[in-house]
């Protein structure tokens, strides 16, 4: 894969993340209450008693937890540490267990909602915190939520969504969009997925390992629409598609992460399977998402969504470069993440002094000047990520 334009965007992105990404997000550490601010608008005016998502703050610790394991540069450990804390002292219930869905500035409980997605992002954080830490604390509380999702979270046909702070079911306003509401969802299933993972590959952990297979077999039999080259999104509680969506990022993001949860799984006839449905996703995206230089965001009913987000577009590149890695006589694969990187370097990444990437641009680049820099679900987790894929997916 050295080629010279390869070797070109290898050498921005690791610039962009230990100049860009890594000193931005150390700088919303907040010393006095713990954790990570919440909340800094388009103007980069910073709102330093916003609420701090439990999400926000489980992928700020993943990103320094990871930041630091391929970097070896203390102060992300410290950084990583700072985020586990504020997980471990605040995030998670003592009373009812798991994590609660976001708190006030201060790390009192504001919004007290367990959500499925939720736990899966703490088992995320404490896996890498884990791994790159040593603190076996950190993966004791992350197999102790792996045993709450297994138990409380579950029907007999899959994963639930919402629950209330004692894990009464409740209605799944959070993870329901384009106006429907969910009893199953894919985001739910596939972050579940990522991060169980994470913790069979840090922990070898038997059971981890036989829910890990039983979540492919619903990818393929439930999630996966072979006839339309696309994952299903939202659906009722038996499974059934109540939406006609293609959402163009979740299905990038998905085909490089069932590779990935393959590569650690390490069973050919599985990898041969999933394979099968990760190189039909990748190419159908490639097909009718991108148009050269960038990603739409979705297709509702047929109407395509043209902003381009910032989490997509990161997708993006990795997702791309994963389907290169498959299939090397696909260098159109590798063009578009080096074309979509360009896009992300130019028009995604804010210039200006204090700030990062914009929430979202139109497909000429221009921002949208209403989307804030930083709220409870944009943080380093995507963008941060894609960094960190691309440098060890092309070494020096």
């Amino acid at each position: 894969m050295k080629n010279a334009e390869t070797m070109k965007m290898r050498e921005e992105i690791k610039n962009h993340l230990i100049n860009g990404i890594i000193p931005f997000w150390k700088g919303m550490r907040d010393d006095e209450f713990g954790g990570y601010y919440g909340f800094l608008d388009y103007d980069l005016n910073l709102d330093k008693k916003a609420e701090k998502g439990c999400i926000l703050n489980s992928r700020i610790t993943w990103f320094f937890s990871n930041a630091y394991t391929l970097l070896k540069d203390e102060s992300l450990l410290d950084e990583a540490k700072h985020g586990y804390d504020f997980l471990k002292d605040y995030c998670l219930d003592k009373e009812y267990g798991g994590i609660y869905w976001s708190l006030n500035y201060d790390g009192t409980p504001k919004d007290t909602t367990k959500h499925t997605y939720n736990q899966a992002f703490c088992i995320y954080a404490l896996s890498s915190y884990y791994e790159a830490s040593g603190d076996a604390e950190a993966l004791e509380l992350a197999k102790k939520l792996f045993t709450l999702i297994e138990t409380t979270c579950m029907d007999e046909v899959g994963y639930l969504e919402a629950f209330t702070r004692d894990f009464k079911p409740e209605s799944n306003e959070k993870l329901s969009e384009n106006g429907v509401l969910a009893d199953k969802t894919m985001n739910t299933l596939l972050h579940v997925f990522e991060a169980y993972t994470e913790l069979y590959r840090v922990s070898g952990d038997e059971k981890v390992r036989r829910r890990l297979l039983w979540i492919m077999d619903v990818f393929a039999e439930k999630v996966y629409n072979p006839k339309l080259h696309r994952q299903e999104v939202f659906f009722d509680k038996h499974y059934n598609t109540i939406l006609n969506l293609h959402s163009y990022g979740h299905d990038i993001e998905t085909a490089w992460l069932i590779d990935r949860g393959c590569k650690v799984l390490d069973d050919p006839e599985l990898t041969q399977k999933m394979y099968a449905i990760t190189r039909d996703l990748t190419a159908q995206i490639y097909k009718v998402a991108f148009d050269g230089h960038s990603l739409a965001n979705e297709c509702d009913r047929g109407v395509v969504n043209v902003h381009r987000v910032w989490w997509v577009q990161a997708e993006t590149v990795i997702g791309f470069l994963n389907g290169y890695e498959k299939e090397p006589e696909k260098t159109e694969y590798l063009e578009a993440a080096e074309k979509e990187w360009a896009f992300i370097r130019d028009h995604v990444i804010d210039k200006r002094p204090g700030s990062e990437w914009f929430w979202e641009v139109d497909p000429e680049g221009n921002p949208y000047p209403d989307r804030p820099i930083v709220e409870p679900w944009k943080c380093p987790y995507h963008n941060g990520r894609m960094c960190m894929e691309v440098m060890k997916r092309i070494p020096e």
